[in-house]
């Protein structure tokens, strides 16, 4: 059965450049649509339209009389109309590659799926009031979007490697100590676990924090906020500490990338720790806060950029993550894509 999509590929192709871009777009996409929604959250505007889909009961858009909370939660979901174009242009460029690249597409739809579970969330969250549990669900959703989106960013650079720097040849094997690939791919897989535990528990400590969304009163979450941020910093640690022992890990021979990916993570969660001390200890400024929701998408997405990196460094160009400590090829050409 021909589709548009198929009828456009048999007559136009894009270049491997192309699907490079419209990967990175949707990652910066992602990102911004957490920050945009925290936004919403500081500025009190989560209940800026008092429903969904339509702003109000009889308006699209929100009225004069809404003022900026009405502005700043209607530009919140036109955002989600953009990522929606951004996350076609990635379907659209896959698919008009003259190499397929099924890796990307399935990426690239299971992203726009995810626009629409999480728009449907939103709405959920303007029905229930803000409930903080469902809040917490809207923020989870579009970390799982972030997921998607980088996932698709990192197939785009590897189905296009060969076009952007050549066929790699294989040259001598890279050893392994004994063991040291299962505690490498047991650091990496420990690395992700950890970091998602981290960023599902400061959802918790936002959730009995004070920004609860919008001016009126809105339930919050019946934790101790300093025990949940204690439990928060202690996860932070934890992950410092794995980002450190899988660096030490790592060879300098044939995971190059991965050592670069993993030092530029470490960076970001030490100043991510640093604004949320700040924060902390400083009530919980708006700025700060915002900064801190920024922190947070940028540690998930470097965190999954060092898990990719780690198994393809693992596997080779292609193929699934290898389970044995048997010697692997080193590739010339390969790109870090950082």
């Amino acid at each position: 059965m021909r589709t548009p999509l198929s009828w456009l590929a048999g007559r136009y192709s894009l270049g491997a450049r192309s699907v490079r871009l419209a990967a990175l777009g949707s990652v910066t996409a992602s990102i911004a649509i957490i920050v945009t929604g925290g936004i919403v959250r500081v500025t009190g505007s989560g209940l800026g339209c008092t429903d969904w889909p339509m702003c109000t009961g009889e308006t699209l858009a929100p009225t004069a009389e809404m003022g900026m909370h009405g502005a700043i939660e209607f530009g919140n979901r036109l955002l989600t109309g953009a990522l929606c174009a951004v996350v076609g242009w990635v379907i659209i460029t896959a698919r008009l590659q003259e190499r397929p690249m099924p890796t990307v597409l399935r990426g690239g739809w299971a992203q726009f799926w995810i626009v629409v579970l999480n728009a449907v969330v939103g709405g959920v969250t303007v029905w229930m009031r803000l409930s903080p549990y469902i809040v917490a669900a809207h923020f989870l959703a579009a970390t799982l979007l972030l997921t998607a989106a980088v996932y698709t960013w990192h197939a785009a650079y590897a189905d296009t490697e060969g076009e952007q720097a050549g066929a790699p040849v294989p040259l001598a094997p890279v050893p392994l100590a004994p063991g040291s690939g299962a505690r490498i791919r047991a650091l990496s897989t420990a690395l992700v676990t950890v970091t998602a535990l981290l960023i599902v528990v400061g959802t918790l400590a936002t959730g009995s924090g004070p920004h609860a969304g919008d001016s009126s009163a809105v339930a919050r979450m019946p934790f101790d906020w300093t025990g949940v941020t204690v439990v928060h910093g202690v996860l932070a640690g934890a992950t410092l500490v794995l980002a450190g022992a899988l660096l030490s890990a790592l060879p300098g021979d044939g995971f190059g990338a991965a050592r670069r990916k993993t030092v530029v993570f470490l960076a970001v969660l030490l100043g991510q720790g640093l604004v949320g001390l700040v924060q902390s200890l400083t009530a919980l400024p708006s700025l700060l806060v915002m900064l801190h929701l920024l922190g947070s998408a940028l540690v998930w997405t470097g965190v999954l950029q060092v898990h990719f990196t780690v198994r393809r460094a693992r596997s080779g160009r292609s193929g699934p993550l290898g389970g044995s400590d048997a010697p692997l090829p080193r590739a010339r050409g390969a790109s870090t894509y950082v």
